[in-house]
């Protein structure tokens, strides 16, 4: 059974920085892509980066130069560093993994940017 466990959110004023990171359970890791979304109250989730099993990265428009996707094959993990937040980053980031046309979810961890 597949398993993402994500951690590292919590509460960070304006400019400051989190990382995230997923953890992969159950699951191919180094043929999977990987992303994470975010999802505000009210709003719908929204595709946050993205990178592929060769390293390719994509990131929002909202995000770039500010947060950067990686991964690490080895530990079967993806990271989110987040850095310079706004208030308008405040969302349950969650984790995605993709492979053989099945997509899995992890739980969520909350991010919130205020002072």
């Amino acid at each position: 059974q597949v398993q993402l466990v994500e951690s590292g959110g919590g509460l960070v004023q304006p400019g400051g920085s989190l990382r995230l990171s997923c953890a992969a359970f159950g699951i191919f890791f180094s043929s999977a892509v990987m992303a994470w979304y975010r999802q505000a109250p009210g709003q719908e989730r929204e595709l946050v980066a993205l990178i592929t099993t060769s390293g390719s990265t994509n990131h929002a428009d909202s995000v770039k130069g500010r947060f950067t996707i990686s991964r690490d094959n080895a530990k079967n993990t993806v990271y989110l560093q987040m850095n310079s937040l706004k208030p308008e980053d405040t969302a349950v980031y969650y984790c995605n993994a993709e492979r053989a046309q099945r997509r899995y979810w992890g739980q969520g961890t909350q991010v919130t940017v205020s002072s």
